[in-house]
């Protein structure tokens, strides 16, 4: 079921404890010299279709938010802001009228690192106003952690920026967005995480090509087998809300 594509009384007429809405983030912004400013939302929208498709009468997918809380890519340009507390608001009046029409489950997936703690943060404030609803935020990353390290070669085993995974998945999704010219290793770049600690640095501190790890070595079928496995994971995941007992 997508929220955009039914009618009034369709949605209406959804069994509200036993529908799982999705409501999918991300962002639009720089992605290193090779890879679509959109390259967040492409991954997203992507995913979230493809969860919907497996259960089309359980998960209801709403439109993905495309604008994110980008703020650390703004020094490199070519990129579209939020800033957190409208960011953190807009989350949650987006989902407002769906918990006062009386749905009950709801998982965020998100596809932007930025988007992290202010998604978090926006289901703790509607938690706290609607503490008998299942309320649920992941990075696809986050549920996929295991699929996406088995299907990486280089020496970074997670979803960075603009780097070996993003490129992969863009280059199965949609290869003619790719400048493949301009492909090369990003390596060098700074963590945001020392000694256990979150170091804040914006992205042009962490890397001056504006993108991490090797997507010099990713390809079209390692992005086709990432992919099919991270449908799998977010597939199970959607599976386990709809299984799970609402809180009382």
């Amino acid at each position: 079921m997508k929220f955009m594509n039914s009618t009034a009384p369709a949605i209406r007429a959804l069994d509200r404890q036993q529908t799982l809405v999705v409501f999918p983030t991300a962002a639009v912004e720089q992605h290193g010299p090779h890879l679509p400013c959109g390259t967040d939302t492409l991954i997203s929208d992507a995913i979230a279709d493809a969860v919907e498709a497996r259960a089309p009468d359980r998960v209801l997918r709403l439109p993905t938010q495309w604008i994110g809380s980008s703020a650390h890519h703004l020094r490199l340009g070519a990129t579209l802001d939020s800033e957190l507390p409208t960011y953190i608001q807009l989350l949650c009046q987006t989902l407002q009228p769906l918990l006062e029409m009386g749905f009950c489950r709801f998982l965020i997936l998100n596809g932007h690192g930025g988007n992290i703690d202010p998604m978090r943060v926006a289901v703790r404030q509607l938690q706290s106003q609607w503490p008998d609803r299942l309320l649920a935020a992941a990075s696809y990353w986050s549920i996929a952690e295991a699929v996406i390290a088995d299907h990486l070669t280089g020496e970074d085993k997670a979803v960075g920026h603009a780097c070996e995974a993003e490129t992969a998945l863009i280059l199965h999704l949609r290869p003619e967005l790719v400048d493949t010219a301009a492909v090369e290793s990003a390596m060098g770049w700074k963590p945001d995480a020392v000694e256990g600690m979150f170091i804040c640095r914006d992205m042009k501190q962490r890397t001056a090509a504006g993108a991490t790890g090797r997507p010099d070595l990713a390809t079209a079928e390692q992005g086709r087998q990432m992919f099919e496995g991270i449908v799998d994971r977010v597939s199970v995941a959607a599976n386990r809300l709809l299984a799970e007992p609402l809180p009382s």
